[in-house]
């Protein structure tokens, strides 16, 4: 039995005990009826010879936001996984949490990591092992269920873009990427990594503008250090798909001067577009959405990256993509179906940012209610569906 038919085994055997404690774990069910599952092998597909065919292969995919990727700095000392991965008010993933996004019509499951905290010191950089152990077992949820997977390093706050924090950022880069490609180094190309999240001028009037040419140069030995470390590594890590962003993971055309891709057919593009921007990210833009005046931003940054890279054989991923909820529902979904036409016309695949938050002053992404496993709003999953076919 492969490496994947014995994963596929486990996740239905994890399933079954899941389901029993509810869908967002730890409690258990009142009706102690136990959930059908199944033990077939998940289809593989055609071997991969490029990051384009890869992609080919990707529809739509779904965030696992605020969960993994939540940052308590002074928690240094705390190795209960769970406390972390709760600690931002969304419940512990479980696999029936995973089994519904994939029913809901994702075949892209990307799962942000904070890794920081769990980290020791120079010059190894430990990860610590309850902490790995916890990652591994969400990966295998989504990893089992046969979705492609994208597995990330996200609020770090350590590879600040400058010339003089490039070798310590180099080095802990480094030496964190080689950890999780050994750890992962028998997954197969389902299993992508994405070196960083968002890089930037945090704190700088240039944080969100494309920053400037230094921090772009960085950022591309950065990129390249993150190539070339997971390609050192054994097992599947030589031939794996790996994800780089831009700065600030932005495609606008400022964010893309002196942008470079490392010579290797499996590397993509990872970009963010939450585009119109007043519309889909700010809090206190506009609600209203009209599909014959306010496609601009979708067309532009869809063209920005046409031009830049699938026009040159570069395949992009946009990783996070949403439309907050400002209680317009009938807007949101026109403005789902807008963007997702224009992504799926020169087949990049879009991965929302589901954050689990539905109300309140906060930014408000979520589509899945973790703890009922049901989905808040059927009018844009009906979307969602319509492209993931």
């Amino acid at each position: 039995m492969n490496f994947r038919k014995i994963l596929s085994l486990a996740a239905a055997s994890v399933l079954t005990v899941t389901m029993l404690a509810g869908c967002g774990g730890g409690k258990s069910s009142d009706s102690g009826d136990q959930a059908e599952t199944t033990t077939e092998a998940v289809a593989e597909p055609a071997p991969v010879v490029t990051a384009s065919e890869l992609v080919k292969q990707m529809k739509l995919g779904w965030n696992l936001g605020n969960t993994l990727d939540a940052s308590q700095p002074t928690w240094t000392k705390v190795t209960d996984p769970i406390k972390f991965e709760t600690s931002w008010g969304n419940v512990q993933t479980t696999q029936q949490i995973i089994d519904t996004v994939k029913a809901g019509g994702f075949n892209v499951v990307r799962i942000p990591v904070t890794w920081d905290t769990h980290i020791g010191e120079a010059p190894d950089y430990t990860i610590q092992p309850e902490w790995m152990a916890r990652v591994k077992e969400v990966v295998n949820y989504a990893y089992g269920d046969g979705t492609f997977v994208i597995l990330n390093l996200h609020h770090e706050e350590w590879h600040f873009p400058s010339e003089d924090n490039y070798p310590a950022a180099s080095e802990k880069l480094k030496a964190v990427w080689t950890q999780i490609a050994a750890e992962f180094a028998d997954y197969d190309q389902h299993l992508i990594f994405e070196g960083m999240n968002e890089p930037r001028m945090k704190g700088t009037p240039q944080e969100w503008t494309g920053g400037n040419q230094e921090a772009r140069d960085v950022i591309n030995k950065l990129n390249a250090d993150f190539v070339s470390t997971i390609r050192a590594q054994g097992g599947n890590n030589p031939d794996r798909c790996l994800m780089i962003p831009t700065i600030a993971a932005s495609g606008d055309s400022s964010a893309l001067q002196g942008f470079t891709v490392p010579d290797d057919d499996k590397v993509i593009v990872s970009i963010h577009a939450y585009k119109p921007y007043n519309f889909a990210l700010n809090k206190t833009g506009t609600k209203e959405y009209n599909s014959e005046t306010d496609t601009n931003e979708i067309d532009t940054i869809i063209n920005n990256l046409k031009t830049n890279f699938l026009d040159k054989g570069i395949p992009v991923v946009i990783g996070e993509y949403g439309f907050m909820n400002k209680e317009n529902i009938d807007a949101r979904v026109a403005a789902l179906d807008d963007y997702l036409s224009a992504a799926r016309s020169e087949g990049i695949p879009c991965v929302w940012w589901d954050n689990g938050a539905f109300i309140g002053a906060g930014e408000n992404f979520g589509l899945l209610d973790r703890a009922t496993c049901t989905w808040k709003y059927p009018e844009l999953m009906e979307v969602i569906k319509k492209y993931s076919e």
